[in-house]
């Protein structure tokens, strides 16, 4: 094609023009400025979408305080006596006080709109069974499960990812057959019969591991910056304490990461193996591809999709606590928070848990969404 003359009309692009600026990528850049016009068209149908999903996400959570209040009306019970002493039953006066104090004689109406007026000023409430905010109590619980969750998640993908590509590839062999057989072993294994097992091995039998709790009574709690123990002792130049914060939750980790393993490793051979089944992967070994460009470019980033949906459930699962793991490892986490909140009929405390744990599936979910487009090109988040 020869140069346009200075200062004419710009030409009308061919069809062969238009199938490359189909196809061409976002740093592709034309004379015409086509396709950043298109960037900006895909970057605000991103942010809408976004923008759309938020507006899901505030609604699902109006929901979930709706649900949540409601159902904690229909729990047996009542908080004064959970909450009171003997004596002070035997009083009317102290009981009609504490019901005052708590706003439990106002209509159920009145109390939920009360709830929500403080909820939208950031206001959780106040624990009835210590008296602190309850926003203070899950900044004081949560990161101890992050403690937990996040080394878990990091080493559940690698085992996975690993184990699933080995089962997958090897379909039908002694090695596929032998991981099937270990995983379906960890999701038949109650863990809290595999964290009671773990616990007397490791610290009865062999003694070399502590037997709950976050740090040893030697050491006291470091100035909270994150709330991770390990991260905050050594800001705090304390490398004995972080090892020792270390060590007490290397049980806790390992009994979540083989039950966690468990459960992916069979999500990442099923997803792995609907893959291989492809006509695309047999051309791509027909065309004599090496098998690392064919198992990590083709084969892995296919199956990313399920992948990335079950690996966002299992870590939202992780946030949301694992009662009795923690209950047996004595570990001060969001799990045991909720449930000894539930115990005592502590509305306030059991709204906020329920409250973190919807925020907690609602925004990974979200972000999972996201990551499709990275991990598949084929689909279009506008």
């Amino acid at each position: 094609m020869s140069p346009r003359p200075s200062g004419s009309a710009p030409a009308e692009p061919d069809a062969a023009a238009v199938a490359r600026d189909e196809t061409s990528g976002p740093a592709d850049r034309d004379s015409s400025g086509t396709v950043p016009a298109r960037r900006r068209a895909r970057r605000g149908g991103f942010l809408r979408y976004v923008a759309q999903r938020l507006a899901v996400t505030l609604g699902l959570m109006l929901g979930t305080t709706v649900i949540g209040f409601l159902l904690l009306q229909l729990v047996p019970g009542d908080p004064a006596a959970a909450n009171l002493s003997d004596a002070a039953l035997g009083n009317p006066d102290i009981v009609a006080a504490f019901n005052a104090k708590w706003g439990l004689d106002k209509p159920l109406p009145v109390q939920y709109f009360v709830y929500l007026g403080n909820l939208l000023q950031g206001d959780l409430g106040t624990s009835q069974r210590s008296g602190r905010p309850v926003l203070e109590e899950l900044l004081d619980y949560v990161p101890a499960t992050l403690e937990l969750a996040i080394p878990t998640l990091i080493l559940a993908m690698v085992i996975s990812l690993v184990l699933g590509m080995v089962s997958a590839i090897r379909h039908g062999k002694a090695a596929d057959q032998t991981i099937r057989v270990v995983s379906l072993v960890g999701l038949s294994t109650p863990p809290f019969w595999l964290s009671i097992l773990a616990l007397y091995l490791f610290f009865y039998v062999l003694g070399v591991s502590p037997n709950g709790g976050r740090l040893s009574p030697q050491f006291s709690p470091p100035e909270q910056v994150t709330g991770l123990y390990t991260v905050d002792s050594l800001l705090e130049g304390d490398p004995l304490k972080a090892w020792d914060a270390v060590q007490h939750g290397m049980l806790p980790i390992l009994v979540l990461t083989l039950v966690t393993v468990a459960t992916l490793t069979r999500f990442v051979r099923s997803a792995l193996l609907e893959v291989l089944r492809k006509d695309y992967i047999a051309a791509a070994r027909a065309k004599g591809l090496p098998s690392r460009t064919v198992l990590f470019k083709h084969l892995l980033r296919a199956g990313l999709v399920p992948i990335i949906t079950m690996t966002g459930i299992l870590f939202a699962s992780l946030l949301s606590g694992t009662v009795l793991v923690e209950s047996i490892f004595s570990w001060p986490g969001l799990g045991q928070y909720a449930y000894e909140s539930a115990t005592s009929l502590d509305r306030s405390a059991v709204l906020g848990a329920t409250l973190f744990i919807a925020a907690v599936y609602l925004l990974l979910n979200l972000v999972v969404d996201l990551l499709y487009g990275l991990a598949d090109p084929r689909v279009r988040i506008s």
